[in-house]
């Protein structure tokens, strides 16, 4: 069976090497190459796909958090498990958004980075159980409604909620356990977590999608002004013009979301 390719990079060589160490003692896993920087790290993954690349999400110019956002836009074959320099839930909740499928501090025990990895590798997203904590569960709610808000100027383009799945943040929000959700909606457990999965599925499509609507955005109205100091005909895009537009962007959004399946 093919071993599982695994990338490093991380500023404290200590703990890198740690979990190189870990790693190399484990059948059917194996430690491609390590790096200081993410920028070193963005250069060998762009060359190399590992399966799975863990990267620091605090330090560098470069953040892990940017970088995941470049590695699922450009290399979707690529796992991310993103190492945070504390638990916090801001860190937690921009990972949610950026695509990674899990998150680690530096105090996590040898044996759990295994099986995380091994997870990841199966193509589960530990990451989603982070939807569980009380205090991420309400910035999730307030980001679909934001969404909700933008879906109705790009024609529903957007992914939305379903009830249930408002349903389960909701009660989360309010500080019940997984145990507790389950039976106020009379729906098992399993099926929780698969509610979970795909609420930072539709989660990580719409910030990706939101950030190439703002950017065409940005475009149109440059293409506006350029038109401006240009011509002295009123200046407007004709309805052709628009749909071609947004063409364009329900395409790009198209790519994007099958890449991530």
């Amino acid at each position: 069976m093919e071993k599982v390719s695994v990338f490093l990079a991380d500023w404290q060589v200590l703990f890198r090497e740690g979990i190189h160490f870990t790693l190399s003692g484990e059948e059917g896993i194996n430690v491609i190459g390590e790096a200081t920087s993410n920028e070193e790290a963005l250069d060998f993954i762009e060359k190399n796909s590992p399966a799975i690349a863990v990267l620091n999400a605090n330090h560098s110019d470069l953040t892990g958090i940017n970088l995941t956002r470049r590695i699922r836009q450009n290399s979707p074959s690529v796992s991310v498990i993103l190492i945070m320099d504390s638990d916090d839930a801001e860190t937690y909740f921009s990972a949610l958004k950026c695509g990674a499928s899990a998150c680690i501090t530096k105090n996590i025990d040898p044996d759990e980075i295994i099986g995380l990895i091994r997870k990841v590798a199966r193509g589960a997203n530990p990451i989603s159980e982070a939807l569980l904590r009380p205090e991420i569960a309400p910035r999730i709610i307030e980001e679909f409604e934001s969404f909700s808000s933008l879906n109705k100027e790009v024609d529903n383009l957007l992914a939305s909620l379903s009830t249930v799945e408002s349903e389960v943040l909701r009660c989360v929000a309010e500080g019940n356990s997984v145990e507790q959700v389950s039976a106020t909606l009379g729906i098992d457990e399993d099926t929780i977590h698969r509610h979970l999965d795909m609420i930072v599925t539709k989660l990580v499509s719409n910030d990706h999608d939101r950030e190439v609507v703002e950017v065409a955005q940005r475009k149109l109205t440059t293409i506006l002004t350029r038109t401006r100091r240009s011509k002295k005909e009123p200046d407007y895009v004709s309805r052709d013009e628009f749909d071609a537009f947004k063409e364009s962007i329900r395409e790009r959004f198209k790519t994007f979301i099958s890449g991530l399946g």
